[in-house]
Parts: structure tokens; C-alpha cells; sequence
């Protein structure tokens, strides 16, 4: 029987040295688990409930040391999470489909973070197109049958806004904090036709009306202008006028002068009656 030499020895106690450490290794790092501060981390009992039922769990942050064979921890993102929905359909009053493409930015309340989890057991992915969807369809949904197309166009803001504080009052009491809430409405085609037709109606009657205010405007300038220019005329012709008659006087009385001259035979005037008043005889 060969006898096992010392460096034999020592190598076979090198090497179950190594295995015995990655084994210590393996089942600490099995042990712990580091929760960063962006998340929120659920340490749970994977075999039991508490005397209501309800998962025996407690929040945890930063290490986290546990028993992986009873015990585990999962973890939440708690930092504003964006969801950009495809695309739905909802029905209004009058029967009219109308297209929503929501967008919806949340959080996680970190004090609700073990009932989200004890209730979903699910990552927050699967929750966002899962429930969060449903809500969201379903506020859409209620919201829509109470309006009729026209309406639903005519006060998009005040439809949104009932949309969101129905969606705020069922996510908030299940966990989740809406931080924004924006969707993008696109009505039937029938309806986009009939508002773009609509819409090039008013602006046919507008342009038309302020045609009509136009030629008013330049009817009125017309007018302006003519009753000017007649005044203008008028003021001429009284002006002529007033010149003819203060010529014609002047001639007729240079006339009469000219007439007595003529007919003056030369002779002094000779006088006649009493007094001092002299007589002109022009015979």
C-alpha cells in the first residue's frame, strides 16, 4: 500500500479549504440582500400569514440579512415611473367611438408597499399593464358615457379632469401616487369631417361677412368722398355766385354813372325850389 506523501496532503486540504469557502460563500451571499434607497424592499415569510390572513411582511431598506430557505425579500422601485399606454376606445353617449392614448406618471407610496405586494405578488410591470390599465379604461369608460360627442369636443379639459380625479381616488387607495396624468383624444373620422367642414363654414361666413363690412367700408368712403366733393362744389358755386353779384352790382352801378354822363348835356345843374337842396335836370 503506497503511503500518501506530505505535498499530496496538503493540496487535498488547499482544495476542500477552497470548496468549504465558496460553500460559506454561496449560502452567506444566499443570506443578504442590499435595498438601494430609490427602492423599497418587502422581507416576507414564505410559509406563513399573520392571524388575519394577510402576508407576514415588513418593509426593509439598505442590508437586509434572512433565511432563504423561510424567508425572502423582494423589492419596489419608489421613483416616478412613466407609462405610455397604446392606444383604446370608448363609447359615448350617442354611440360615437372615441380614441384615448393616455400617458400616466406615478409612484409607489412607500408606506403601502407591503399591501401592493401582498395583494399582486407581482413586479411593478406586470401591475402598470395589468390593474393600472384597467382603471384607467374604466375611468375613460364612465367618464365617456356621460358626455355626447359634441360635448366630449367641446370641453376636452373638463373630461380629462374627471377622468384623473377618478383615477387618482381608485390608484391612490390602492398604493400608487399619480403624478401626471395627459391623454391625447381623437374623435371618429365622421366626426374629424364634420368638425373640419363645420370649422371651413365659419370661416367661409366670416370671410364672407367681412367682405360685406368691407364694401360697407368702401361704400361709406364713396359717400364720403362724393358728398366732399359736392360740398366742395357747392362752396365754389356759392363762391361764384357771391362773385357774379358783387360784379353785376359793380357794372350796374358804373352803368347808371355811364348812362347819366352820357345824357349830361354839359350845363351846370340848374336849381330849383327853396332851400339849400339842389335839382339835377337831366333832360
Amino acid at each position: 500500500m503506497t503511503t500518501p506523501t506530505p505535498v499530496n496532503s496538503s493540496v487535498k486540504k488547499i482544495v476542500i479549504g477552497i470548496a468549504v469557502l465558496a460553500i460559506l460563500a454561496f449560502i452567506i451571499s444566499s443570506c443578504y440582500t442590499v435595498v438601494d434607497t430609490s427602492e423599497v424592499g418587502i422581507k416576507f415569510k414564505k410559509f406563513s400569514l399573520t392571524d388575519q390572513g394577510k402576508l407576514d411582511a415588513v418593509p426593509v431598506t439598505g442590508w437586509v440579512f434572512f433565511n432563504p430557505i423561510t424567508t425572502s425579500v423582494y423589492s419596489y422601485p419608489i421613483f416616478v415611473q412613466r407609462v405610455d399606454y397604446s392606444p383604446f376606445t370608448v363609447t359615448t353617449k350617442d354611440a360615437a367611438v372615441f380614441s384615448m392614448d393616455p400617458v400616466l406618471a406615478f409612484r409607489l407610496n412607500r408606506d403601502k408597499a407591503v399591501d401592493v405586494f401582498a395583494k399582486y405578488r407581482k413586479p411593478l410591470r406586470d401591475i402598470e399593464e395589468g390593474y393600472m390599465r384597467t382603471v384607467i379604461y374604466d375611468a375613460y369608460r364612465i367618464t365617456a358615457n356621460k358626455y355626447t360627442s359634441d360635448e366630449l369636443m367641446a370641453s376636452r379639459a373638463q373630461f380629462e379632469g374627471e377622468v384623473r380625479i377618478m383615477l387618482e381616488r381608485s390608484l391612490n387607495d390602492e398604493g400608487f401616487i399619480v403624478e401626471e396624468f395627459t391623454s391625447q383624444i381623437t374623435p371618429p373620422t365622421s366626426l374629424s369631417k364634420a368638425i373640419e367642414a363645420k370649422n371651413q363654414a365659419i370661416q367661409e361666413a366670416l370671410k364672407a361677412e367681412n367682405l360685406v363690412k368691407q364694401a360697407e367700408a368702401n361704400a361709406k368712403i364713396a359717400i364720403a368722398k362724393a358728398e366732399g366733393e359736392a360740398k366742395a362744389l357747392r362752396i365754389q358755386a356759392d363762391g361764384e355766385a357771391y362773385y357774379n353779384r358783387t360784379v353785376a352790382a359793380s357794372l350796374n352801378e358804373l352803368l347808371v354813372r355811364q348812362d347819366a354822363i352820357e345824357k349830361w348835356d354839359g350845363k351846370l345843374p340848374e336849381y330849383i325850389g327853396g332851400g339849400n337842396i339842389p335839382m339835377i335836370n337831366l333832360k
